[in-house]
């Protein structure tokens, strides 16, 4: 999404959200905003995501961790491949800034391509008064530049 721009919701969706395996597992129902906009990631889970489940991140280790039927349940990555996802929304975001700006600047600038059909004006060359006649033939004295 480009900084400064809004998005507005296209409509929500609610979803069966499960975190764990089949032996311990925490399943919610949780409700999406659809917006129509590029971006790197698919969902954004949030506040109303971490009370519904009492989920206690760590921004540090990139891990969720929350409370099972059998026990704790912690999701994590690597810092490897938050890397990638950083470096990839980076590059998208680039993009998309970019060719708004693009279309900016068409849309604001005239394009300055000269009409070879035109005559000049014959104000527009005027020699200066040193100018010197300089013959390009030896030959033939008739031919200056």
């Amino acid at each position: 999404m480009i900084p400064g721009t809004q998005a507005y919701p296209l409509g929500q969706i609610d979803l069966f959200i499960t975190f764990g395996d089949h032996a311990n597992f925490c399943l919610e129902v949780l409700t999406f905003k659809v917006v129509d906009f590029l971006g790197s990631y698919h969902a954004i889970l949030g506040r109303p995501c971490y009370a519904k489940f009492m989920v206690i991140p760590n921004y540090t280790y990139l891990k969720l961790k929350m409370l099972g039927p059998n026990g704790d349940i912690t999701i994590g990555t690597t810092f490897s491949h938050a890397y990638t996802c950083n470096h990839e929304h980076y590059e998208l975001t680039t993009t998309v800034i970019n060719s708004a700006k693009l279309s900016e600047l068409e849309n604001s600038t005239t394009p300055a391509v000269p009409n070879c059909n035109e005559p000049t004006s014959s104000s527009a060359f005027h020699p200066t008064k040193e100018t010197k006649a300089v013959g390009i033939d030896p030959t033939a004295l008739t031919k200056m530049v």
